[in-house]
């Protein structure tokens, strides 16, 4: 197994991800298959892995149980726990305290290794930094008591929302957990996001390696292609080379909901094996033949002449991202815009077009945009989904 150091300890290159866990009959709702994933622990455990990611809203909150159920055959300092709080979810008051204790309950843990502010982004900043909730000075506090023993936070914000969080909060975070494939090193800006990151000197953890399983499936001639230049390698390994040939990620975080899928990995994660330049610019290359997105380099012409005031650069960015693959984040990123600023607000005058050098349709994408969206379930009814499976796993484990 591959480790990297931070701070004096010894963290395992592989993280195990918690999200999407193996299930009894492989149904989104259905119940954790608890069995499978006892198995896949065990057998992570004794392949050196030491990093067990979880999160409150994970599985309907049944992921924090089940791993402390199953963690908790192993001596407490053999491994890592990482935990969030879901400072994320759109509700009416954020009681810190108690999310808190109840992770430490379910868990069955004193502390969590790692502790974060779960995706901060344009509409969680002002939850997480809001006075009235307190978030921040109590989990500071956590840290203080020794009940948290590192604190980050994850994004899928923006490049320019990051900066502003460093700005201000840089100081008390220790890493910071980001969306870095090779797909989203320009599809969401990753390559600036993590060239920020080097600027705070904040250690880099990455999430969605493999987009979800996107990257570990890619088309026929695509996967042909890596096959033939690695016979023998999946193409999910392929994934996880170039994040090693990158030489940034402290952690790469897997979701893992098969015991193949964990076996493939541990393999990966055995050894080093970097990408060759020719082999980078060939993946790179197929990034780019599965974005297909419009050419827009930001030189905010289009923005002077908007008489909406669009950001214009802005939303061609999120409308090349659910081109790819419609996602909850994208549509988070949309709704934290004022009405007006959104794609819909687009009066399709034309006056963009007119003036822009790649010769992008913008009042076209700007319609799709916006259709493509009205596909996504809004955040809102996102989060009230997950508080009724967070009743629901109350309800069923009293």
């Amino acid at each position: 197994m591959l480790y990297s150091d931070f701070q004096g300890l010894k963290l395992s290159k592989l993280g195990f991800g918690l999200m999407r866990l193996p299930l009894v009959s492989g149904e989104p709702d259905a119940a954790i298959d608890e069995a499978a994933l006892a198995q896949m622990v065990d057998y992570a455990i004794q392949n050196g892995v030491n990093y067990f990611d979880t999160a409150w809203p994970y599985h309907g909150g049944m992921s924090e149980t089940t791993i402390g159920r199953l963690l908790k055959r192993y001596p407490r300092e053999s491994f890592y726990l990482a935990d969030k709080y879901p400072g994320h979810q759109i509700r009416a008051s954020y009681d810190p305290a108690e999310i808190f204790e109840q992770q430490l309950k379910k868990c069955q843990v004193e502390y969590f290794d790692f502790y974060l502010l779960h995706n901060v982004y344009e509409n969680s900043m002002k939850t997480y930094t809001d006075p009235q909730w307190g978030i921040l000075d109590y989990l500071l506090e956590q840290k203080r008591r020794g009940r948290i023993r590192h604190l980050g936070f994850s994004t899928h914000g923006s490049v320019q929302m990051m900066r502003e969080f460093l700005a201000q909060y840089g100081d008390k975070m220790e890493f910071c957990q980001i969306q870095l494939n090779y797909l989203d090193w320009t599809l969401q800006r990753a390559k600036e996001k993590c060239e920020l990151l080097r600027e705070f000197h904040m250690p880099i953890w990455v999430m969605e390696p493999v987009r979800g399983g996107k990257l570990a499936n890619p088309l026929p001639e695509d996967a042909a292609v890596l096959q033939a230049l690695r016979p023998g390698e999946s193409c999910a390994s392929w994934a996880f080379r170039w994040l090693q040939t990158l030489g940034l990620p402290t952690v790469i975080l897997s979701g893992m909901s098969s015991f193949e899928q964990l076996r493939d990995n541990v393999h990966t994660f055995s050894a080093a094996r970097p990408l060759s330049e020719a082999e980078n610019n060939t993946l790179l290359g197929i990034a780019e033949h599965m974005k297909q997105s419009l050419p827009c380099t930001a030189c905010r012409y289009c923005c002077e002449g908007c008489p909406m005031g669009l950001n214009i650069p802005m939303l061609l960015d999120i409308y090349n991202e659910v081109r790819v693959a419609p996602s909850v984040n994208a549509g988070m990123r949309v709704e934290a815009l004022e009405p007006g600023k959104r794609p819909s607000a687009c009066i399709a005058c034309g006056k963009c077009a007119r003036v822009c050098p790649q010769k992008i349709d913008v009042p076209k994408a700007m319609r799709e945009a916006d259709a493509i969206l009205k596909t996504i379930p809004s955040w809102a009814e996102v989060c009230r989904q997950r508080d009724e499976a967070e009743k629901k796993c109350r309800q069923a484990t009293r």
